[in-house]
């Protein structure tokens, strides 16, 4: 199927692609979670999580691959990286509790409320869910071997932030040859409107597409007609 997506229209198997859902967590979303507490405005993160909704009830209802990311680090913070680690200085969770000591093992903590899906978007049981301590969904994880194995090569980004966590990840999707497709109103930047323009130019020059998502839908429901539906 063709989609009407920049700089070019692009073709993508639907029975080869995927939805990748990148750390819609409490955390990114929600007052009182780490990007909240880190200065982020997120006004914009409750019409991000409806957009998202409504992509992945098309999605099931066609039977595409569902994926979803979700940073979280143990309680005692050894998959952090450690002094050693950039990451322990410049993840925005690890900065907060590395600089403010009450906060210490409390943010995207495995098992907490900053680390969980938020509620509107949770996972089912079909799908796939990848836990990552570092900004790409592929560093140190199964995400590859994952999505290989079954035959994945198209993959839809969706999520927060743009310009961090979703851009890191795409841009390993393209450097391990998928084919990334930004949904570029089902995601949100930490920072201003500048900061995620500048995703969208990096994405559509150097390493992908970027997709409308009402697009995409209305793709999904015409690749819909012609596949048998699959509930997770």
């Amino acid at each position: 199927m063709k989609l009407d997506s920049k700089p070019e229209p692009i073709e993508v198997d639907f029975a080869r692609s995927a939805i990748v859902v990148v750390d819609m967590q409490n955390a990114f979303v929600n007052k009182g979670g780490t990007l909240d507490l880190a200065g982020v405005d997120l006004s914009d993160a409750a019409r991000v999580v409806r957009v998202i909704r409504a992509v992945l009830d098309a999605a099931r209802a066609a039977g595409v691959a569902i994926v979803y990311l979700q940073v979280g680090y143990k309680p005692d913070l050894s998959n952090a990286g450690g002094p050693r680690s950039p990451n322990y200085y410049k993840e925005t969770a690890m900065h907060l509790m590395c600089t403010r000591s009450e906060l210490k093992g409390k943010l995207l903590t495995e098992g907490s409320w900053d680390f969980a899906v938020v509620d509107e978007l949770a996972p089912r049981p079909a799908d796939i869910v990848v836990t990552k301590t570092r900004y790409s969904g592929f560093a140190g994880t199964t995400l590859d071997s994952q999505l290989r194995v079954r035959g994945i090569q198209y993959l839809f980004f969706t999520g927060i932030a743009t310009n961090v966590c979703v851009e890191s990840t795409l841009r390993d999707s393209y450097f391990l040859d998928y084919w990334p497709i930004l949904l570029a109103d089902a995601t949100m930047a930490a920072g201003d409107r500048s900061v995620y323009e500048a995703s969208l130019f990096n994405v559509e020059s150097f390493f992908g597409w970027t997709l409308k998502s009402e697009q995409l839908q209305s793709s999904l429901l015409e690749y819909s007609g012609g596949v048998a539906r699959v509930d997770g």
